[in-house]
């Protein structure tokens, strides 16, 4: 028998994820995603749990920030997590997928679920009933507007981003080459799992006077009074003008590349990662622009390797909405002001797929938990995730800006060490002890179970 009804509003990573989260536990859920009756101008499709921008969730490796990160919400068997495995492409030591795919299981699983009941209707009032709101950074302008009421916050915003995506079989490959940066995730006798475009200072320096040069597209009345950008996201365009070589040391660096052709290392490089498990589409990496289309493709092609290049899909900002998520949410994403109310995902201010997830679980858990009487569950702030949710419920709510998972929000170590990779290392290994012991204290029978895709 199921116990009460949550709502949870969004059918995106965070949505999906605390839909599944909740279910499992034997809650009755109304999952509410408003496409296809009302798209977006990012999404493509109705699906759940689409990915709009990169097709990569992050690092894979155990002393990296999102790999850490990672093995924490694996643990708490997310299911999105087993998606993604079942989903994945090549692409060195980073978990990317096949979005269709990741998006067809995703879907299914909770199309499937017994206690998930599907609602396709956009939600324009606050639940009064218990619910999770997971609405990402395109949350509806009437539902915008009720949040904006209950919290009495003004809205923050910045831009997200979409890369081009070319078909692999018209790039360059005498120009163009295999290869991962430092090697990571390179076997010997195999390719690389990144396509790399290398570029002279010549051919760099042509690339970036087009860019400069390029119309950009007007930002509508709303977004012209203030508009910000957060720094991960940052249109190429924006980087080039702060400085000539910024996307030289930025998206562009070549650090542990060698052109094949000269056996020396290029000025700069654009790398391509692989869209999908056939291997026929790729995603230039770090390319987020507000370049008109028409001008895209003229700039785009001139990179080495491009020059005839099919784009299926040019890249594009949106703007993001989040709360002051500092103001207004505890750590367990709780609203202050309101119990059995919970955000969770992007419109929380916390930036990146595995983040999103994470707090969506974050947020059914402890729903979870308040709705049976339990305690609530806030990890150390010496785990990832912990030290992520504590961030953005307690940072300057003046100048909050959006956080991704990184070792810089993480508590100092004692004694501190002085060499980055043992830093991170040690970073990792006591996050590890730390999430294992609070994991304990769960008690939670959900956790002992099997791959999510199958429970």
């Amino acid at each position: 028998m199921t116990e009460q009804t949550i709502k949870v509003i969004g059918g995106g990573l965070a949505g999906s994820e605390a839909a599944w989260q909740l279910a499992e536990r034997g809650f009755a859920v109304e999952l509410y995603e408003m496409r296809p009756k009302r798209t977006t101008g990012a999404h493509v499709s109705d699906k759940l749990g689409e990915l709009v921008c990169s097709n990569s969730l992050g690092s894979l490796l155990p002393d990296r920030a999102a790999g850490v990160l990672q093995t924490e919400v694996k643990a708490l068997r997310s299911l999105l997590i087993a998606a993604a495995e079942r989903a994945a492409v090549p692409a060195g030591g980073a978990l990317a997928v096949d979005r269709e795919q990741f998006a067809d299981t995703v879907t299914q699983a909770l199309e499937m679920h017994p206690n998930i009941h599907i609602i396709r209707e956009e939600v324009t009032e606050i639940p009064t009933t218990p619910a999770i709101i997971a609405t990402g950074p395109l949350t509806s302008p009437a539902l915008a507007q009720q949040i904006a009421a209950l919290s009495g916050q003004q809205y923050l915003y910045f831009y997200d981003a979409i890369s081009p995506i070319v078909t692999a079989e018209t790039i360059n490959m005498d120009v163009a080459f295999h290869a991962n940066r430092y090697g990571n995730g390179d076997v010997e006798g195999q390719e690389g799992d990144y396509i790399n475009c290398p570029m002279s200072r010549e051919e760099y320096e042509r690339f970036v006077n087009a860019l400069l040069a390029a119309e950009t597209a007007p930002l509508r009345d709303f977004e012209r009074e203030d508009p910000k950008f957060f720094e991960g996201c940052m249109p190429i365009e924006q980087l080039a003008a702060r400085g000539f070589e910024s996307l030289a040391f930025g998206p562009m660096r070549p650090v542990g590349l060698r052109d094949p052709r000269t056996g020396k290392r290029p000025h700069a490089v654009v790398q391509l990662r692989r869209d999908n498990i056939a291997g026929s589409l790729y995603n230039i990496v770090g390319f987020q622009t507000n370049i008109r289309y028409g001008q895209q493709q003229d700039v785009l092609r001139l990179i080495p390797g491009l020059e005839t290049a099919e784009f299926i899909r040019f890249g594009s900002m949106h703007r993001n909405t989040f709360i002051n998520a500092p103001s207004l949410l505890k750590p367990t994403m709780q609203l202050r002001s309101r119990e059995q109310l919970y955000f969770a995902g992007q419109i929380t201010g916390v930036e990146g797929y595995m983040g999103n997830i994470a707090t969506g679980i974050v947020a059914a858990l402890n729903l979870a938990r308040a709705l049976r009487g339990q305690s609530e569950w806030v990890l150390p702030e010496t785990t990832m995730l912990g030290a992520l949710c504590h961030y953005v419920t307690h940072a300057d709510p003046d100048n909050f800006q959006p956080m991704k998972a990184n070792f810089g929000i993480l508590p100092d170590l004692v004694p501190e060490i002085k060499n980055k990779r043992d830093r991170h290392g040690a970073y990792a290994k006591r996050a590890r002890k730390a999430f294992s012991a609070s994991l304990a204290t769960l008690h939670d029978p959900y956790l002992a179970m099997l791959d999510p895709t199958q429970a």
